[in-house]
């Protein structure tokens, strides 16, 4: 008696992953540091950023974060200088067109 195949005939189609053989046959053709080589050199291509291979101590883990949270205060300090400055705006307006309103009546 012979045992069934766990491999998947591409035939039928399968609509996720295209007829690719090596999805139905857990088989990867690409070892992964070679996709880690290919983040890094499109990283540094497109945001000048290198991905380092290594782990991080705690300091520079740290400083990481401490960087992170700086960007994210400036970011919500501009927003809120952004819509303290559009509200002053609204409001001069809304004030100069019932000032026109009430001048009429």
């Amino acid at each position: 008696m012979e045992r069934k195949s766990r491999r998947h005939s591409t035939g039928f189609g399968y609509i996720g992953f295209g007829n690719n053989q090596n999805v139905f046959n857990q088989y990867t053709t690409k070892a992964f540091s070679s996709l880690k080589e290919k983040l890094n050199k499109e990283t540094h291509l497109h945001f000048q950023l290198d991905f380092l291979h290594k782990t991080l101590s705690k300091e520079e883990k740290n400083i990481i974060k401490n960087k992170i949270r700086k960007q994210e205060k400036q970011k919500t300090l501009k927003a809120l200088v952004f819509s303290f400055i559009l509200l002053i705006i609204v409001l001069f307006f809304i004030k100069l067109l019932i000032s026109n309103i009430m001048a009429r009546f």
